[in-house]
């Protein structure tokens, strides 16, 4: 089947009781047992419910993945997927990664004794010199947050499993519409549910897709252990979400393309990180590894003083965190998605206090334009 019809059939077969087109949301905690021992599939909620499991067939459908598993937030997702490793591994971690993810390594791992490495993923030389005897995982992300890096994800995986680790990748940015990492030697997918695949920034989730069956054995068993699991109506949401998945990031792929193209010819922008743009130098890697290029934009203005008074005139884009909705959000990283990193390692990657990030959504663009246009001036 072709992607959209697979967003809108799996896991939405119609509901055997009443014949509901629409998933139900099954808001339960428990299930009734015929007998002892005997039940027709669902126990307790935190291990299974009907919403969430259809829900993980759909995106696991998407992502060409045999398993999937939805949390209650990206973040419960790739920390799931972290307990893979344990105390004394070693784990390769994208430089440029969202500041949460940095977060995570930086002050919650290194106290359970997970080592790890900052490499830019995008060189594969830099990354083949990081492996280490306890290397068992790299983390990556492409197109990076917030400066568009791409990281050729099958030179990646082939080196990576050469040295018997695995490789992750957070594929929120692109969603499988324009990206299915697993396809190019990707063994786990990791997602923000709350970004494209939900679209409507009314749901916070996480996902985790694979095909091992003994890692997502594990998963599974984590997810429950755990509990950071996606209630039955994030579960709706997100499901709701995916049924039109195709034909929004065609429309934030078309606005964005026009927004870049706007921006890098306007005399206030120092510069423009967009995979889009031919002068990007990931910009042919970007066309053969995506099927498209999105609605994320990252634009220098030059300055703090500069960028505050873009994000303060603004009044079609919404300046907020977050991305991925139908509308269009804007946003400053370095002190916002990115303030948990380290002001040298920003300046570094070219976060700079000038950097203003933009998510592109499906508004009219003749709309967006003007609006950033007026903003800059």
């Amino acid at each position: 089947m072709g992607f959209s019809t697979t967003a809108i059939h799996a896991g939405n077969e119609p509901d055997a009781a009443t014949g509901a087109v629409s998933v139900p949301i099954y808001q339960t905690s428990t299930y009734a047992q015929e007998a002892l021992g005997k039940h027709k599939g669902f126990e307790y909620a935190r291990t299974q419910n009907p919403t969430r499991s259809a829900l993980e067939k759909n995106i696991a459908a998407l992502e060409g993945a045999k398993y999937g598993f939805a949390f209650a937030s990206g973040m419960a997702a790739i920390d799931a997927v972290l307990r893979l490793v344990k105390a004394g591994d070693h784990v390769i971690l994208g430089d440029n990664t969202y500041g949460g993810t940095f977060r995570l390594f930086d002050k919650v791992l290194r106290d359970y004794g997970i080592e790890f490495s900052l490499v830019d993923t995008s060189d594969i030389h830099a990354l083949e010199a990081a492996f280490l005897p306890n290397t068992k995982m790299v983390f990556v992300e492409t197109p990076t947050n917030p400066v568009m890096t791409v990281t050729d994800l099958a030179a990646v995986s082939e080196v990576s499993h050469a040295h018997g680790a695995r490789v992750v990748c957070d594929n929120t940015f692109m969603s499988p519409y324009f990206q299915r990492p697993i396809e190019h030697g990707v063994d786990i997918v990791v997602h923000s549910t709350t970004k494209y695949l939900n679209g409507h920034s009314d749901s916070v989730g996480g996902f985790a897709a694979l095909n091992d069956e003994t890692d997502a054995e594990r998963i599974g068993f984590i997810q429950n252990s755990v509990g950071a699991i996606l209630s039955p109506f994030d579960s709706f949401l997100v499901l709701r979400g995916t049924k039109t998945l195709a034909v929004r990031m065609k429309a934030h792929d078309e606005n964005g393309r026009a927004v870049a193209a706007f921006l890098a010819e306007h005399p206030a922008i120092v510069k423009v990180y967009y995979p889009g743009l031919a002068s990007h130098p990931q910009h042919e890697l970007a066309k053969r590894q995506q099927s498209g290029f999105g609605g994320m934009v990252s634009f220098e203005t030059g300055s703090f003083d500069n960028a505050k008074k873009v994000l303060e005139n603004v009044k079609v884009c919404t300046l907020g965190e977050s991305l991925g909705g139908v509308e269009t959000l804007i946003s400053h990283p370095a002190t916002m998605t990115h303030a948990s990193v380290p002001a040298e390692k920003r300046d570094k990657l070219g976060i700079t206090d000038g950097l203003v990030r933009i998510s592109v959504g499906i508004e009219d663009v003749e709309d967006i334009i003007q609006d950033l246009d007026q903003a800059l001036k």
